[in-house]
């Protein structure tokens, strides 16, 4: 997959949730993750992140929307349940971007939403858990962005593998300076040189 994309939480409490989320990015292979104005154990988050992600990319602990900074041109894609937001199967994931998702028992704040490009939702009737909601996030991602087989029109695998890279022609530069004869040094014998 080309681009990166990190993963965060804001104003979260549950430190397995956490630990949870940072192992689910690290998974899906996330470049970073981070928190906003979050109260957890971080000793205890590390019983749910078995992969020890902290120790394989980059963490980010915001402690207020104000000081929250992300790379240049990473776009920011809120998760959250309201009437105004994307379905999760319908949204074109940007190829650069950080996804932030609520509390366990509330919502993204209004001042979160306003930093927010995008705001996708997952077509459940009612909230799920918020360490699920971040891996059907992930999931989702990577169905969309990766190579995949196409799915059969019956139940099953795929019949036909994915389709192979597709690379553009060669580029060469500057071509017609390489195929001029090369300088030669004083002293040099063409007659003793052996390809």
């Amino acid at each position: 997959m080309r681009g990166y994309f990190g993963v965060g939480v804001e104003g979260i409490s549950k430190s397995m949730n956490v630990g949870a989320i940072f192992r689910t990015a690290h998974a899906f292979g996330a470049s970073f993750v981070y928190t906003v104005n979050a109260v957890y154990g971080r000793k205890q988050g590390g019983f749910a992140d078995t992969s020890k992600s902290l120790q394989h990319m980059p963490f980010y602990d915001f402690p207020n929307i104000n000081d929250m900074m992300l790379p240049k041109d990473c776009r920011l894609v809120g998760v959250e349940l309201t009437d105004d937001a994307v379905d999760l199967p319908s949204f074109r994931h940007p190829s650069r971007c950080a996804y932030v998702l609520g509390p366990e028992r509330g919502s993204l704040s209004q001042d979160m939403v306003d930093k927010c490009e995008f705001i996708v939702k997952i077509p459940t009737q009612f909230c799920i858990n918020v360490s699920v909601a971040a891996a059907l996030v992930l999931y989702d991602r990577s169905l969309s962005m990766g190579k995949f087989a196409e799915r059969p029109v019956r139940a099953g695998g795929p019949t036909l593998q994915a389709p192979d890279h597709q690379h553009g022609p060669q580029l060469i530069r500057n071509a017609e300076k390489r195929r001029q004869t090369p300088p030669l040094g004083p002293g040099f014998d063409p007659a003793g040189y052996n390809d």
